[in-house]
């Protein structure tokens, strides 16, 4: 299997053995495909894989968030009839890079919510013709308290600062495991685990290709378009991220996503530039 990672200094790049061997494009790379990375260790310092023009987000493909979202909502037949119909939820997250951090960089939490949770996800990243090239971790930040007072907040609820997080790595399909595992954990201040939870994707109800012809129907995709595709993780209502806590993710294959939790009004004003792959 390859693996796509991009340094502090911007270099993107295969990694192979003791060293990166660096590309020009990381998009047109994944779409070629690279040399693999064997049991290399993942440098430290990765940052964000590459700028994605836009990443997107599938909803209720797993049976554990369509009961939490049934559970925590005042609109309950939404996510039942969502979970079991034709068509998936897909929602756009970020455009522009404006709202997306790599590794070790702060996820943000809302000013007015009391319940804002990660969302751990495999996340799958799209070349030309929406085919998909490769996946990494992801964790959607969401106002849960928001979207449950009324699912028109939805937009509220997933997009602000810091909303999203991806890395380290991007993993070529062509070795990928039968089944990616899933772990999340949240640590606090004082390096104590608050929460944690592990999932597979051999839990969600849609396949990875069914997602992504429902993202592709209509709708043009710039190559390096992200697509998460749902969490099977949800904390109970009485865990919440709050500034100081750490946030990790870990997927088999790909590595841990580990990020700092800030204040999402004290992360204003990052910009990227989506046409930086």
């Amino acid at each position: 299997m390859a693996k796509l990672v991009r340094t502090a200094d911007g270099r993107s790049g295969w990694l192979v053995r003791e060293r990166i061997e660096p590309v020009d494009d990381a998009i047109a790379a994944l779409e070629t495909g690279g040399p693999p990375a064997g049991d290399a260790p993942l440098p430290e310092g990765l940052t964000l894989p590459f700028d994605p023009p836009e990443v997107w987000c599938a909803g209720v493909t797993y049976e554990r968030s369509r009961r939490a979202r049934v559970e925590e909502t005042q609109v309950q037949d939404v996510y039942s009839l969502v979970y079991d119909a034709d068509r998936p939820e897909l929602f756009l997250k970020d455009a522009g890079g404006r709202r997306t951090v790599g590794p070790d960089e702060p996820i943000g939490v809302r000013g007015e919510s009391t319940w804002t949770v990660p969302e751990p996800e495999l996340a799958l990243v799209l070349g030309r013709d929406a085919r998909i090239v490769g996946a990494t971790a992801g964790n959607d930040v969401t106002s849960r308290d928001i979207e449950a007072l009324n699912p028109l907040y939805l937009p509220q609820a997933k997009i602000f600062a810091s909303a999203c997080a991806l890395g380290p790595v991007v993993l070529t399909p062509d070795e990928w495991p039968d089944v990616f595992e899933i772990h999340c954990r949240i640590v606090g201040p004082d390096g104590g685990v608050v929460w944690e939870s592990a999932t597979s994707t051999a839990q969600m109800k849609r396949s990875f290709e069914e997602l992504v012809a429902w993202l592709a129907r209509d709708n043009p995709l710039a190559p390096g378009t992200v697509l998460l595709t749902g969490t099977g993780l949800v904390p109970p209502d009485d865990v919440a991220l709050a500034p100081g806590q750490r946030v990790e993710v870990s997927v088999s294959g790909i590595g841990t996503l580990a990020n700092p939790v800030g204040a999402a009004a004290d992360l204003l004003g990052k910009e990227r530039s989506a046409g930086n792959v």
